[in-house]
């Protein structure tokens, strides 16, 4: 009895060793956008625990001011330390669901800019573009279209509106209405092109069958990154625009 005892501990000191030394080979050598405990580097590309990393700064509705100014505040110095001008907007209160906390604005950097630029969005969104335009948008532009996007033409983020503006109230709120979405209408190139949603996605338009591939390419990138991406290819109301937010759910079209 004595001896099975011994044997059992034994076997346990062994197991946790073995499983010390797996974790320590893990932490040292698999890459560090794989693993949830390494901290977020918006310089990596797109691993397995990417999304989930820039999920921790999200916000649920009923956060006190306390927890919004400091998620926002830690995911701002991100954003900096990543070479990203971002400052702090002004929160809104546009009553009912259309409430927007955490708000920041892009106004420079190591990004692609935004064209209107000045939108404002909520901190965990501008996280995600910018991953979004250095690891998807930027290599795809070089490899299919041989030239750096120079501007992201865009319809905005804030709309206190429900999804499709219906006016139903068993509609959901938009993700709009929390500044939690970003509409791309198309990518400006630095060699003057443009590739548009509306005019290029089914290839027929002034950018052809390269720029068809490459607006699926950065459509397909997104959906690794942000919550909900609707294309054209999900419904009529997206026939111009790309619409990539943060929402709680997920969805890919």
């Amino acid at each position: 009895m004595k001896r099975d005892f011994a044997d059992f501990w034994n076997l346990l000191w062994e197991v946790g060793l073995l499983a010390c030394a797996a974790f320590a080979l893990l932490n040292a050598y698999a890459p560090p956008q794989d693993l949830p405990w390494k901290p977020l580097d918006l310089s990596q590309p797109v691993g397995r625990a990417t999304a989930a990393k820039v999920a921790d700064f999200d916000l649920p509705p009923t956060a006190s001011a306390e927890e919004v100014a400091g998620a926002t505040e830690a995911c701002i110095q991100v954003l900096r330390d990543s070479g990203v001008q971002v400052e702090r907007a002004a929160d809104r209160d546009d009553g009912g669901f259309c409430v927007v906390k955490g708000a920041v604005r892009i106004t420079g950097g190591d990004v692609t800019p935004l064209a209107p630029a000045g939108v404002v969005m909520q901190c965990p969104l501008a996280v995600r573009y910018v991953i979004w335009d250095r690891q998807v948008l930027q290599p795809a532009a070089r490899s299919l279209l041989g030239s750096a996007p120079a501007r992201v033409e865009n319809y905005g983020t804030y709309s206190c509106r429900r999804i499709y503006g219906s006016q139903d109230a068993q509609e959901r709120p938009s993700e709009h209405a929390r500044a939690n979405a970003l509409d791309v209408a198309g990518i400006t190139l630095e060699d003057g092109r443009t590739v548009s949603v509306l005019n290029d996605w089914r290839g027929q338009g002034p950018a052809g069958e390269p720029g068809a591939r490459f607006l699926r390419v950065v459509r397909n990138g997104a959906c690794r990154l942000f919550s909900t991406v609707l294309s054209p290819d999900y419904n009529a109301a997206h026939e111009n625009h790309l619409h990539l937010d943060g929402a709680d759910y997920s969805l890919c079209r």
